[in-house]
């Protein structure tokens, strides 16, 4: 594992335009085909290495410069999605939904580019727990006037439950590694999936499954009713579309 970035390399990387974003496919389980692209953010150091969000992200947010890779993502992000008729999904925490000035921003470049809004879903990390009811409510509101739709990250880690699923007004579940990565081997793994498919449709919400990193574990995810699927098996991030 590589050490953390410091807030110098970090403020290099940004003047150098080195932050950058990498698209991880996610496929339609019914067709096959990839249907939308997951931008996932990443760092160039100067010697060319990319490296990932868990080395600077901390660092980001404990030095302030959090909020500028947001963003920088979210511009560049809805820049390269112009021309190309796919969905595109995008992380997002709620230290980006509190901040009024993040939200202003992303509801500008909303406005500018309002031709593709409709194509971009909002990934709102869940691992952190949602406490903040209210202001994240109002920002689905805010995004869904947009046409935007919105995901919640990483279910089934941390303090997920059904219960805010129903008043967030969400559009797009994501099934955490955790509960996917052992499917193929683990028929009590199952459960869990078959549990949120089952209440995913009654809701009318599209699940993902994350982690599909086998042939196998594929084929379970299909078989369990799960509409799309992404993971290593499918395609790794890549800096190219």
């Amino acid at each position: 594992a590589r050490a953390g970035v410091n807030v110098s390399s970090l403020g290099g990387a940004m003047g150098r335009n080195e932050i950058i974003p990498f698209y991880q496919p996610i496929v339609s389980n019914a067709t096959g085909k990839v249907e939308k692209y997951e931008c996932l953010i990443r760092m160039r150091d100067e010697a060319g290495h990319v490296i990932y969000p868990a080395a600077f992200l901390n660092t980001a947010k404990r030095s302030r410069l959090y909020p500028l890779l947001t963003r920088i993502m979210v511009e560049k992000v809805f820049e390269n999605f112009m021309e190309r008729d796919l969905d595109f999904s995008i992380n997002i925490s709620v230290d980006d939904i509190l901040p009024p000035d993040t939200t202003a921003y992303i509801y500008d470049i909303l406005t500018i580019h309002r031709r593709i809004a409709h194509r971009a879903i909002f990934e709102i990390v869940e691992s952190e727990g949602i406490e903040n009811y209210e202001e994240v409510l109002l920002f689905i509101r805010e995004a869904k006037k947009y046409g935007c739709r919105i995901a919640i990250d990483d279910f089934g880690t941390g303090y997920s439950n059904f219960d805010y699923i129903m008043k967030l007004n969400v559009d797009f579940l994501k099934i955490d590694a955790s509960i996917i990565k052992n499917i193929a081997e683990d028929k009590n793994a199952r459960i869990i999936p078959e549990t949120i498919v089952q209440f995913c449709r009654k809701m009318g919400i599209f699940t993902v499954a994350e982690f599909v990193h086998t042939r196998d574990v594929y084929e379970l995810v299909q078989s369990l009713g799960i509409d799309y699927s992404q993971g290593f098996f499918l395609g790794e991030p890549s800096e190219k579309i």
